[in-house]
């Protein structure tokens, strides 16, 4: 289907919105962060949109940067990152999104280019998307050549990261895991204040459809209907959203009622919140204030009154030694590519080394927050051995106070215990990838 360009077409709130968020991740932003503030004016349907496409680009975003490095003269490297982007936006638009025609992906496309770059940019763009509508039909092949190489463009990921992890999980395994870090995250809600029959039934009654969610007790799968922060049910904060792999966290920390803990890394603060069913008090810092606002939002709007937020660094906790300490530790998160898509895209080699050291400096200061006869609980959600494993093995080794503890029977889900640690892997149980270790204060 060839389209005709008109250069007066106006450019939608929606695309100008996504173009805007590209930006921001180029400059190192967040995706979720970026795009929480760029959608405020865009409506719910808007906001959805918008979503899809830029999350979708993501997920995409080795197999449309193959398309246009052919048909691009000289190749991408030539080109200014804004015009690349929105040349990604542009033919995600063409070949993923079925409910934009061809037509529209392609005007639009070329009056954001003219906007952005001049008459120049726009006429390149006009010419590499019509070209790409023309041969649409030969683009979405199977690639050849070796097995890393064919994974990598397939599911847009990294290939030295594709490759350890066919050498940790095998092939099968880890084509699992890259086609469900492709596939939309579910949205998983946990009851605060109501039990879950009751809030499943305001649910339905809202026109939601509601599914159990795997391994965690009393969360719901929530879809259709309205976006859930237009529900009754969020505004009178009888529900979190969080996924069960962070719900498993706090299953498995397997708390005593009554505890005092200190959530040392506690935004977006969903952690805390849940351990505050069972303590008789949550502090959670962190040193981000500005990602400590969800965790201030959601305390006003759960009403929570036990949780006690405050900005402050894990490597120098301000707190006297408590019963429980949690440091759901900074990680490369390569656990929660499917919430995340610009993550795999910034990730190095070389973040396993710093985030190390990072979690290194953040055990041993938590260390000494925790009471005699107290519980460290270390956790991330990283898949990576370097982030989990060793590191509880190097504070064993190095901490001869503390001692691996498994939870108490029935806490979790035997699946999800190996030798003693949470390991959930979203190739095997669903849910995002978390990892934890109960580690006890013996002297």
């Amino acid at each position: 289907m060839n389209a005709t360009v008109t250069s007066t077409s106006p450019v939608t709130a929606a695309r100008a919105v996504a173009a805007e968020v590209c930006v921001d991740l180029r400059r190192g932003e967040f995706l979720d962060q970026s795009f929480e503030r760029r959608i405020g004016p865009l409506d719910a349907r808007d906001r959805r949109w918008t979503r899809e496409l830029v999350y979708g680009m993501l997920r995409h975003r080795a197999g449309i940067d193959a398309i246009l490095s052919e048909r691009v003269r000289g190749g991408l490297v030539r080109l200014d990152p804004d015009v690349i982007d929105l040349l990604r936006l542009g033919v995600y638009q063409l070949l993923f999104m079925g409910s934009v025609p061809a037509y529209a992906a392609i005007a639009q496309t070329v009056e954001l280019a003219k906007r952005r770059h001049g008459l120049g940019a726009s006429k390149l763009v006009n010419a590499v998307l019509r070209r790409t509508d023309r041969e649409r039909e030969t683009l979405l092949t199977s690639p050849t050549g070796e097995t890393i190489d064919i994974l990598a463009l397939k599911y847009s990921h990294p290939r030295w990261l594709i490759a350890r992890w066919i050498e940790r999980f095998g092939e099968q395994d880890t084509e699992r895991l890259l086609t469900l870090n492709n596939a939309e995250a579910p949205v998983i809600i946990r009851p605060y204040g109501i039990v879950r029959e009751q809030l499943e039934a305001m649910m339905e009654a809202a026109g939601v459809h509601v599914a159990d969610a795997p391994y965690a007790r009393d969360s719901i799968a929530i879809s259709g209907g309205t976006t859930f922060t237009e529900l009754g049910a969020f505004k009178k904060g009888l529900f979190f959203v969080q996924d069960p792999a962070a719900t498993l966290v706090t299953m498995y920390a397997a708390i005593q009622t009554g505890s005092t803990v200190a959530d040392l890394c506690a935004a977006p603060g969903g952690k805390a919140l849940e351990l505050s069913r069972t303590a008789s008090r949550v502090v959670g810092s962190d040193k981000s204030f500005a990602r400590l606002q969800r965790l201030l939002a959601n305390q006003k709007r759960l009403e929570s009154l036990n949780v006690y937020p405050f900005v402050g660094d894990a490597r120098q906790p301000a707190i006297k030694p408590v019963d429980v300490v949690l440091i759901d530790v900074p990680c490369t998160g390569t656990g929660t590519f499917r919430r995340h898509p610009d993550a795999r895209w910034r990730i190095k080699i070389s973040d396993f080394a710093v985030m190390s050291q990072l979690q290194r400096s953040i055990l041993v200061a938590a260390a000494d927050a925790v009471k005699p006869g107290g519980l460290l609980i270390y956790s991330t959600c990283s898949l990576e051995p370097e982030e989990n494993d060793l590191q509880i093995d190097w504070f064993l080794s190095e901490n001869l106070n503390f001692v691996l503890e498994a939870p108490p029977d029935g806490a979790v889900h035997p699946d999800l215990l190996d030798n003693g640690k949470l390991r959930a892997l979203p190739h095997r149980h669903g849910t995002d990838g978390a990892f934890a270790a109960r580690l006890r204060r013996v002297s």
